[in-house]
């Protein structure tokens, strides 16, 4: 597989694995990382971008559903957003409770900057540590 094909294919899957559609971009990874498909330094910057605008998909969408009353359940998330704010969006790679972080990012408006900011950080530790930790388990097997 060509490095170019096998960055475009790890920034799909990312992409997909940051909105609200199932995604596999972690098994991807390791497995390009594995067969040495393209350098990893680009494959986690193909990652994180791809996740990372994956993730702005779902404040977008948050940002067009209407303002009414948070149903039972994601007014926990709500309050921990508030309390903490864009800061909470370093977490907006956990499955699922990443996805309702970045919708409800977009439906309480929070800004832009803050937002793409720690989205951005949270999102690219969890695959320099995949890619740390995947690398390493390689070269004691090799």
């Amino acid at each position: 597989m060509s490095s170019v094909v096998a960055l475009a294919s790890l920034f799909g899957s990312s992409f997909l694995s940051a909105t609200l559609l199932p995604g596999n971009s972690e098994v991807l990874l390791v497995a390009l990382l594995s067969a040495g498909s393209a350098m990893p330094a680009a494959l986690v910057l193909s990652a994180t971008v791809g996740n990372t605008l994956g993730g702005i998909t779902n404040v977008i969408i948050g940002r067009f559903v209407p303002q009414l009353k948070p149903q039972r359940g994601l007014d926990v998330a709500q309050n921990w957003l508030k309390r903490f704010g864009s800061a909470a969006l370093l977490l907006s790679w956990l499955p699922v409770i990443g996805d309702v972080l970045c919708v409800l990012a977009g439906w309480l408006r929070m800004p832009w900057g803050p937002v793409v900011f720690f989205m951005l950080i949270g999102k690219a530790v969890r695959y320099i540590v995949l890619t740390v930790v995947t690398l390493q388990g390689l070269s004691w097997f090799a």
